[in-house]
């Protein structure tokens, strides 16, 4: 399977948390992906991406919170995970690669 440039839309970044951290003990990963990529999408982009199997995919959306900006109101963005399973015997070093 060849990556396309589409799947790196669908597929911003992983996100590194202490939460994320404790899922990837469960053969889990955390990503954050496109609002409007789906889970079927989500799937075929990491499997593409990385070369292993997904075992299921699961999303969330986390609704932006209000701040303040200089003094005044604002809103951050909504940002949408996805929680990636890999079957058993497969994984990826997502710790590769940052400075």
């Amino acid at each position: 399977m060849n990556a396309s440039p589409e799947q790196y839309d669908i597929i911003r970044r992983p996100v590194i948390t202490e939460k994320a951290t404790l899922a990837s003990e469960h053969n889990a990963l955390v990503f954050e992906v496109a609002m409007d990529a789906t889970k079927p999408a989500i799937k075929q982009a990491v499997e593409a991406l990385f070369n292993v199997k997904v075992k299921a995919v699961n999303t969330v959306v986390t609704k932006g919170k209000r701040k303040r900006f200089r003094g005044r109101p604002g809103v951050r963005n909504d940002v949408k995970k996805a929680y990636v399973t890999l079957v058993e015997g497969n994984s990826i070093d997502v710790s590769t690669g940052l400075a």
